[in-house]
Formats: C-alpha cells, sequence, structure tokens
C-alpha cells in the first residue's frame, strides 16, 4: 500500500511543478478549508514549489472555528504558509436565505479571492476536488469546481482518506465528517444521502471498469444504482467547457484542441 501511495505522490508533486512551470509561472496557491481533500493538495503542492506555494484560509461567519484550527495546524506541521482572509463582508453585503444558493455564492466568493490573488502573486490556483466529487457534480460550477490544475481529481474520496494517511495528514482532519463547512452543520454524505464508503465502489465500476447499469444491478441496492447514475448524466456540464454553437471550421471544444503547453 504504501509502495503504492509512494508511487502516486511522486507523480503528483511532479505534475503540480510541471502544470505550474510549463506555463512560465513559479508559484501556486489553494483554498485551505479545515477539509482533508484541500489538506492533501496543500500538502503535496507544498512538496512540489516549496516557498512558492501558499494557502488561503477563507471563512465565513458560519465556518467552524476547528476547520480554521485545523487548517492552522496543517499548515504549522508542514511550514506552509498561509494567509486568513474572511468572506463574511462579502455574504453580508448580498444577504441570502436560501441555503444552497447561499452555499454557492460562498463558494464563488472564496474563489474570486483566490483567482484575484493568483493575479496579485502570478501564480495557479490548484483545485481540491476529488473524483467522487467531479463525478457526481457535488460542487459548484465557478466555485470549487474552478482551477487551473487538479492533482487529485482522478482519486475518490475513499481513496483521499488512505493517500492522507500516508502523507502524515493531521488526524484531526482526517477523522472528521466530509463537509464543504458551507453553513453551520452541513454535511456531505447528508445531503448526498449516502456515505463515499457507498457511492464510490459504484462510480469506480461504473467509470472505471465500464460497468452497464445491469450489471451493476447485480451488484448493488437498485436505489443507490439509480442516484448515481443520475448524478452522473446530470452533472456531465459541469465537467465541461462551455458549449460554443459551432460556426467556423475551427472551434474551440469542438476540433480545435491544441494542447496549452505546445511547443511552438
Amino acid at each position: 500500500m504504501n509502495t503504492k501511495w509512494g508511487l502516486i505522490e511522486k507523480f503528483l508533486i511532479n505534475f503540480i511543478y510541471e502544470e505550474i512551470t510549463k506555463t512560465g509561472l513559479k508559484k501556486g496557491i489553494c483554498g485551505l478549508s479545515g477539509g482533508i481533500d484541500s489538506a492533501v493538495v496543500a500538502v503535496l503542492a507544498k512538496k512540489a514549489l516549496g516557498d512558492n506555494f501558499k494557502a488561503f484560509l477563507l471563512p465565513s461567519q458560519y465556518s467552524s472555528k476547528s476547520s480554521v484550527d485545523d487548517a492552522i495546524k496543517l499548515c504549522e506541521k508542514f511550514d506552509i504558509e498561509y494567509e486568513i482572509i474572511s468572506i463574511a463582508p462579502l455574504l453580508e453585503a448580498y444577504p441570502l436565505n436560501d441555503k444552497v444558493r447561499f452555499g454557492n455564492f460562498s463558494a464563488r466568493m472564496r474563489m474570486a479571492i483566490l483567482f484575484d490573488k493568483s493575479a496579485e502573486l502570478n501564480a495557479l490556483v490548484i483545485g481540491t476536488s476529488n473524483k467522487s466529487e467531479l463525478m457526481l457534480g457535488y460542487g459548484t460550477l465557478y466555485g470549487d469546481l474552478a482551477s487551473a490544475l487538479n492533482p487529485i481529481g482522478d482519486l475518490y474520496k475513499s481513496e483521499i482518506f488512505e493517500f492522507a494517511k500516508y502523507l502524515g495528514v493531521n488526524e484531526e482532519i482526517i477523522n472528521k465528517p466530509p463537509s464543504a463547512d458551507l453553513w453551520e452543520g452541513q454535511s456531505d454524505e447528508k445531503e448526498l444521502g449516502y456515505s463515499y464508503s457507498e457511492i464510490d465502489p459504484v462510480l469506480e465500476d461504473f467509470v472505471d471498469n465500464r460497468a452497464t447499469k445491469n450489471e451493476l444491478l447485480e451488484k448493488y441496492d437498485k436505489n443507490l444504482v439509480e442516484f448515481v447514475l443520475k448524478k452522473v448524466y446530470q452533472n456531465q456540464f459541469k465537467r465541461k467547457l462551455p458549449i460554443i454553437a459551432k460556426l467556423k471550421s475551427r472551434t474551440v471544444g469542438h476540433d480545435f484542441l491544441y494542447e496549452r503547453d505546445i511547443k511552438l
């Protein structure tokens, strides 16, 4: 197991360093929530970029104190530079009573700050969404789903827990229930209705092993399979660039598909 995670760690450290430096930049930043996904990304980014990496803690008035404390402890343990910027004034300036809209707005305000800081620091924003979230569409478009590169987007949430233990992430972060900390008591698994330990095997069989719906129904609960497949198909739009109406012979996203790092 350690050999597996050692190889993945080495690959992702190299991925972060290469994807940033090939753009001509040297620095990377990410939002650090006190949750396990951003903790794993921050540890990897620190190892890849050293002092050229900085984490931003972006609590709201509804964030739990433990989230900020846990994030600070992680930064102290791994010698990560960090800055705390409260988004409370932004949320107070645009009050919302709907929890879903409030959560989306909070996520977008955090990402707006991160991209502004990326411009200030000449850095790229490193994403923190795992594969479970990306496949289910459990994230905010132009909020936490936005980034310039994402080192953990091909690791399921269940794998993130294993990886975090290997990397030495603080036990407080590993042991807490998954939450985006968007409002008091918010829980990812309560919102989804299933635990990641239930969801991830279905996703892995469907996505990576190419199992058909009938094959999934032979192994898993019908309601769980229906839930996962509906989420995957329903939220495909969150995994794509905005669809552009094709009018010319070569159109972005259709047939103009050069890699950004092509050598001229």
